[in-house]
């Protein structure tokens, strides 16, 4: 009972903040013999909620299931799956074109140096005033035109999304199927997810709160597909964030080779990304050395979340839906992580 209101005091204080409108949040042990839920605004687990880079996972999950069927290696070139000529002077750093030197590693472990065309290329901004479709070749024209982090030796990280925007096409290219087809076939009908889907033509797609406004963005969200645009619900994405990390899917001996993290850029605040997932220390001057353990998973920009808490065996997922604070579901979990027994 402690645990539970615990939880439910949390939440409802983040709830009340005026800047939440909706909000979902569900918690469960491994076994599932402990498991509760809120909802605020409306909202509850079987509430459709964009995955937004929580969907990053999905996209993971695909690649790890090639990697096994030995349809790809994360060694190849990226290049090798697009026009030479699309990639030319993608990645200019210094004077050197490392472009045709990226690998798959790269784009996984966000060890490329890509600038992020969200943040600094102005796609959110122009977001915010109205809805587009863009395609992965305008995204890299437009990542074309802004600076590299750092040439991708494989020692920093930093967060793009045109690392799983490329992977997503990857995907396609490989299997020859559709991104909808895949993630169906791969991931939501081997777990029994009936309300988890990439939309496609006139699928339904939630908005999205910026501040006090309700934004419809189908257009947008249907085509940043690798990087994170499926539609779910916190009780699937909880099925799901299980299946990924007891091994469900794939071999849960792959983390042995994801598992190498490193820090992200400071605007990310405390996170370090490993073979496409999120870690987040909870024993740093952040938390004033008081937690202890990592949390393992993904938060998306418009607010949703998913994370493994391996210290005290829980998962937690769902979505506060607010774009104007994107770190706030992650402190959400860190907290709720290290009030809990």
């Amino acid at each position: 009972m402690e645990n539970r209101e615990k939880i439910s005091n949390i939440f409802n204080k983040i709830a009340r903040s005026k800047q939440i409108h909706e909000a979902v949040l569900m918690v469960e042990n491994q076994s599932g013999d402990f498991s509760v839920s809120y909802g605020h605004g409306g909202k509850t687990i079987d509430t459709p909620i964009n995955s937004a880079s929580v969907g990053k996972l999905f996209t993971t999950a695909c690649i790890i299931i090639l990697l096994e069927k030995n349809k790809l290696s994360l060694d190849t070139p990226v290049v090798d799956y697009f026009d030479k000529q699309t990639f030319d002077s993608l990645h200019r750093f210094k004077g050197v074109d490392y472009s045709y030197k990226l690998t798959l590693s790269d784009l996984l472990f966000q060890t490329s140096g890509f600038p992020d065309y969200e943040s600094e290329g102005g796609i959110v901004k122009r977001a915010l005033s109205e809805d587009f479709h863009i395609s992965t070749e305008e995204l890299i024209e437009i990542t074309k035109t802004l600076k590299p982090r750092f040439a991708p030796l494989g020692e920093k990280a930093y967060y793009s999304d045109l690392n799983f925007q490329l992977l997503g096409e990857v995907i396609e290219k490989v299997t020859e199927l559709p991104m909808e087809t895949v993630f169906n076939d791969f991931i939501f009908k081997p777990l029994g997810l009936t309300n988890t889907y990439v939309p496609v033509n006139d699928d339904f797609v939630p908005h999205i709160y910026y501040k006090s406004q309700s934004l419809s963005r189908p257009k947008l969200i249907k085509s940043l597909r690798g990087g994170g645009n499926a539609v779910t619900t916190a009780r699937e994405l909880m099925i799901f964030l299980k299946a990924f990390f007891n091994g469900h899917l794939f071999s849960k001996s792959v983390f042995e080779s994801l598992s190498k993290y490193r820090k992200l850029q400071i605007t990310m605040g405390p996170i370090y990304y490993g073979g496409g997932y999120m870690q987040i220390p909870l024993g740093t001057m952040m938390t004033l050395f008081l937690g202890k353990g990592e949390l393992l998973g993904h938060s998306g920009s418009t607010g949703s979340f998913a994370f493994y808490y391996p210290q005290k065996e829980l998962f937690f997922t769902g979505d506060i839906n607010q774009l104007a604070s994107p770190g706030l579901p992650i402190r959400l979990v860190m907290q709720l992580a290290m009030s809990l027994k």
